[in-house]
């Protein structure tokens, strides 16, 4: 049990932001290249694992359900819709491991938006935080866009309210747009996912607007931390399923102070995790679990990682004076002798 303490006191002390760092660079590149080495992690994952990069060693989740849903109602009650569920089956599978850490330590496209950000840093441009109307707003669109993917796909093979099915020239609507299919390939020098289809209006339209989101892609996150997350149709799909995680992020209101460091170091300006002090289970819709709200919390257990139920990294004054307090200090310390 001793020994077991020891591991639990040395990971509260330890700087998890260091360790995502390395994560989220090892899974860029096995996302990205992993497919040039022959790996295959499966056509069901809960990223943008993109298949229109060649070297993707496996495919989104979203571009298989929207294939998955170009069947009538009595074909996805049939074997034919055996196959939807099972891929729906196997994307819980996979997304029931990591809960939304899938957004805070694997995404290529969240990791691409913290190197940037990163970039900003050291160029020293500022950002713009978001306020409590924005993040209302902003929160829901995501959802809209979950909507839209899976109506559109029914509605090419179904009819509506007596409406004409939908035309076939949408393909995987939200795959046409997606910055993913023309920022990954970028990666492997690919710039063939660059391009405006003259085919018909459909494609024109469909087209334009995926160059047009991927420039937004970069400006906005420029301008804001994650800025693409508060428009992921993924990380709305995923929070529908986030209680059933094994991986889960909890909070003991009774030790919070409303000290507000939580809040001060969220990426997307979560407000609700520093406000609520009732709510056991703490993930919030527009979370991505990057742990930095433990990280930055100065109270004893307040702020909890568990795998089920087990505490592995818990929010602790040492922690918190480790990570924050004594680099400052040794920093000061440095300037000080300096002017010496």
């Amino acid at each position: 049990m001793n020994y077991l303490q020891n591991i639990k006191h040395k990971a509260d002390r330890a700087n998890v932001s260091r360790l995502r760092f390395w994560i989220q660079l090892f899974t860029f590149l096995l996302i990205v290249y992993g497919g040039y080495f022959f790996i295959h992690i499966g056509s069901q994952v809960p990223t943008f694992a993109c298949p229109y990069n060649q070297g993707s060693p496996g495919t989104c989740y979203l571009i298989a359900m929207q294939h998955g849903l170009h069947l009538t109602w009595s074909e996805l009650v049939s074997y034919r819709g055996l196959a939807f569920f099972t891929g729906f089956l196997t994307f819980i599978g996979f997304f029931i491991v990591f809960n939304k850490a899938w957004c805070g330590f694997i995404c290529p496209l969240g990791t691409l938006q913290d190197w940037i950000t990163k970039l900003r840093y050291k160029i020293g441009i500022r950002f713009s935080r978001y306020d409590s109307a924005s993040f209302q707003k902003l929160k829901k669109i995501k959802y809209v866009i979950l909507v839209l993917l899976i109506a559109i796909p029914l509605g090419m093979s179904n009819s509506f309210f007596g409406l004409a099915p939908i035309n076939h020239d949408m393909q995987s609507p939200f795959c046409q747009v997606c910055p993913g299919r023309t920022i990954l390939p970028l990666a492997s020098a690919d710039t063939s996912q660059i391009f405006i289809d003259f085919t018909n209006k459909t494609t024109l339209v469909m087209s334009t607007l995926g160059i047009l989101i991927t420039a937004l892609f970069f400006v906005g996150a420029f301008a804001k931390k994650r800025f693409f997350c508060f428009f992921c149709p993924m990380s709305a799909l995923q929070f529908l399923f986030s209680r059933i995680g094994i991986l889960r992020l909890t909070k003991n209101g009774s030790n919070c102070t409303r000290c507000g460091n939580c809040n001060r170091v969220c990426d997307v300006g979560i407000i609700g995790i520093a406000e609520d002090i009732t709510s056991k289970y703490i993930v919030k819709d527009d979370c991505m679990m990057c742990f930095k709200c433990v990280e930055a919390c100065p109270e004893d257990n307040c702020l909890d990682v568990r795998v089920f139920n087990a505490k592995i990294f818990s929010s602790t004054q040492e922690g918190f004076f480790k990570r924050y307090i004594q680099p400052n200090e040794l920093s000061l310390k440095n300037e000080k002798n300096d002017e010496r």
